[in-house]
């Protein structure tokens, strides 16, 4: 295969990647901890959206609601990650390419 062809489809793939990398902010995911006492919306970035508490948990002492509010980021985060790799393997074909792998372009 031609070195030039091959160099041209690489740089096409990470524009691509690049465009769906874009677009995972536009993905979101709920989080959830406590049987839904604590629910956290986080975006395709990582970026945390919005934290719902439900009233009653308030009532709760001040470290349970710490650990309900981490165990929903780390629900969201973990769901996310699902979704993001959903995406990028629609974009790769079905390959899975290795955890924060670069083109080299």
């Amino acid at each position: 295969m031609d070195f030039s062809k091959m160099l041209k489809q690489a740089q096409e793939m990470q524009q691509k990647m690049m465009e769906a990398k874009d677009s995972l902010k536009n993905v979101t995911a709920e989080g959830v901890s406590g049987g839904g006492a604590v629910k956290v919306e986080m975006n395709g970035h990582f970026e945390v959206v919005s934290v719902n508490i439900n009233p009653e948990t308030l009532k709760e002492e001040k470290v349970v609601i710490e650990d309900l509010i981490v165990a929903a980021t780390n629900d969201a985060k973990k769901a996310i990650e699902s979704k993001t790799q959903e995406e990028m393997s629609k974009l790769t074909g079905g390959i899975k390419l290795p955890p924060g792998f670069k083109f080299p372009l």
